[in-house]
């Protein structure tokens, strides 16, 4: 039982009608969830408006009404709070009501278009192995220590997150890894938590269906940064052009990590290979069971958070040697015939010019490079040409299919992604709807020594289509589609 003026505290509150000093139960912001002496904060959403479940929330027993506009009646014995943004009570409730949980560990927020996952799940590997209880939140899995839950968001809602740094808290956990999205920045999920320190990785195009311009996006990103604390720490990738960019009015003290210029973590690339990368870091050599460019990165800004954690050196750099790759990031597989396979979850344009770039980078150009892409539904639209572009002018053969169609119509979306292929890459194009049949007609185009690439999906084991999720699984259907060729 919560007192409500307590979980209302530092609350953007316009207006009360009612007491404040009441007993509820829990929060919510969904009325099919409210139980007896609950609260129910109405969210404007983009698909519907909970102010207008208001009444059915009071219906199933809400005590207490968080909302923007008031209603015109008021129901007997409810308390009204008026805010100006429901999103942001939410997140300051959800603090509250958990008891502020991010304050009783170190939480570290990871935010870019790109390697948000990767940096976030190989902070929580290492420091597993250092012995440390750790929590993540990522849109791979939310993890409580040992205990693994599923998770659809890369950031969840506010009381989501707070319900699992809770549980964190009581586990014993002493730090969290976190993913932080640019949907979740906007809509304030990460407002009221305490975070130790923030990580910026990349910047490019992505989510412009929301966001409406390439300024607005950058700048959101850049939100997250200007509300960490005087007492956290920042780190950014200054190879990137936007990366100092996210600095420019943060209060908490900032480094820089590179692979093209001089700062704070400096790496080297000496070897790559489809076993692996030898680095120098800061120095010192280390050999990682990661391929290609961007995992370098990946992994300097891991060395550098644990580094300023106060990780041991030695310790850090021994637990980047067995760092284990993320499934669906760049992820590794030989047939017994000798074709390599790559699955990635590669769905910007950025994001797939690099798992190509290194790929070829490994090659040797004897080999056939087969890429099978597609692009989401019902999202950004205009890196759809830019995608197929740049497939068809990094490889020997593409393959253009269905990603998560979503509510649009597939070959619509393939339509959208072949208008970015150049006239003299033409020849190389192959539009096959079904996915499943894109990736067995790559496996059976390739021979011994190729290389084949399945981007999009990544570790995602489901393909959405009007609404509905069937199972699907990309690294499984490759690695079953191969054991069937016989070359």
């Amino acid at each position: 039982m919560k007192v409500l003026k307590d979980i209302l505290y530092k609350a953007p509150i316009e207006s009360v009608k009612g007491s404040t000093d009441i007993d509820v139960h829990n929060v919510a912001f969904d009325s099919r969830e409210i139980k007896d002496k609950d609260v129910f904060i109405a969210i404007k959403g983009e698909a519907s408006d909970g102010h207008l479940f208001i009444d059915a929330a009071i219906s199933k027993g809400a005590k207490a009404i968080i909302c923007e506009d008031l209603p015109l009646e008021f129901a007997p014995e409810i308390t009204y709070v008026q805010v100006k943004d429901t999103r942001e009570a939410l997140a300051i409730i959800a603090s509250n009501y958990y008891e502020n949980p991010s304050s009783n560990l170190k939480l570290i927020g990871v935010t870019g278009t790109n390697g948000k996952t990767t940096v976030t799940s190989l902070l929580y590997q290492l420091f597993k192995s250092l012995g440390y209880k750790v929590g993540l939140i990522s849109t791979v899995v939310i993890k409580v220590d040992n205990i693994d839950h599923s998770t659809k968001l890369t950031t969840p809602d506010s009381l989501t997150i707070n319900s699992y740094l809770k549980q964190m808290n009581e586990a014993g956990a002493e730090y969290c890894f976190m993913e932080v999205s640019s949907h979740g920045i906007a809509q304030h999920r990460t407002l009221g938590l305490d975070f130790a320190a923030g990580i910026f990785t990349n910047l490019s195009q992505d989510h412009l269906d929301y966001h409406k311009s390439f300024a607005e996006y950058r700048d959101v990103k850049k939100r997250f940064f200007d509300q960490l604390s005087k007492d956290a720490f920042a780190i950014t990738n200054v190879d990137d052009k936007n990366g100092n960019y996210m600095f420019q009015n943060t209060r908490a003290k900032t480094y820089g990590y590179a692979v093209k210029n001089l700062t704070d973590y400096k790496v080297k690339i000496l070897e790559k290979s489809f076993s692996g990368l030898k680095l120098n870091i800061n120095g010192n050599e280390v050999w990682s069971r990661f391929i290609g460019d961007f995992n370098a990165y990946n992994l300097l800004a891991v060395y550098a958070t644990a580094d300023l954690l106060g990780v041991n050196e030695l310790e850090n750099l021994q637990g980047l040697s067995q760092l284990k790759p993320v499934d669906g990031r760049y992820q590794h597989h030989i047939s017994n015939t000798g074709i390599h396979v790559i699955v990635d979850y590669a769905h910007t344009p950025d994001a797939l010019q690099n798992v190509l770039q290194t790929t070829n980078d490994i090659r040797t150009h004897n080999e056939e490079l087969i890429t099978v892409v597609g692009c989401g539904g019902d999202r950004d639209k205009t890196k759809r040409p830019l995608m197929g572009k740049i497939a068809a002018n990094m490889s020997s053969k593409v393959i253009l299919t269905s990603d998560n169609p979503r509510t649009e119509n597939p070959d619509a979306i393939i339509a959208d992604i072949e208008k970015g292929i150049e006239p003299q890459d033409a020849f190389k194009v192959l539009s096959i709807t079904d996915r499943k049949q894109a990736i067995k007609t790559a496996c059976n185009l390739a021979d011994a020594g190729d290389i084949i690439v399945i981007a999009g999906k990544g570790h995602e084991t489901y393909q959405e289509v009007n609404g509905k999720r069937t199972d699907f699984d990309d690294f499984k259907i490759v690695k079953e589609s191969l054991a069937q060729v016989n070359k």
